[in-house]
């Protein structure tokens, strides 16, 4: 298992589907799920298993925030995508007339006017090396494992 927590491979793309149809499609599942078993209820009660309907219940009710939740993430999704790319500042670029935090306005010079320096990736290890460090702690290399 170690070889794949490591640290040493990338994580995969996420997968995106139609989330909204994929969450829609399990609140009808609940619901349903909820209405067959409605007229069974007394058959519930009576062996200590109403909890079941109402499991349902909930779920389809979550489901609904979900729907909601989801259809508004896909609206905004979309307004970003259909913004002008003027109002787009792409990545590495500061809107004109700010500069990065911590410089003067073109202190690199007009060729460079409005670009952030590249900043080297980092990794989970240097992250949190990073964080230890500053907690003033000692942390094993990758695959050196820690203390319990």
């Amino acid at each position: 298992m170690s070889n794949w927590t490591d640290g040493k491979r990338e994580a995969p793309e996420p997968l995106e589907g139609n989330v909204v149809a994929t969450v829609t499609g399990g609140t009808i599942v609940w619901f349903a799920l909820f209405l067959l078993q409605l007229p069974f209820y007394g058959w519930y009660q009576e062996r200590g298993h109403d909890w079941w309907i109402w499991t349902c219940l909930a779920g389809g009710g979550l489901g609904l925030i979900g729907i909601w939740y989801v259809r508004a993430r896909d609206a905004a999704i979309r307004r970003a995508a259909e913004q002008s790319p003027a109002e787009q500042s792409p990545v590495g670029e500061v809107p004109a007339g700010e500069a990065p935090a911590g410089e003067a306005p073109n202190a690199a010079g007009p060729a460079d006017a409005g670009k952030r320096p590249a900043a080297d990736p980092l990794t989970v290890d240097d992250m949190t090396q990073r964080v230890d460090d500053d907690a003033g702690e000692e942390r094993p290399g990758p695959g050196e494992g820690r203390a319990h």
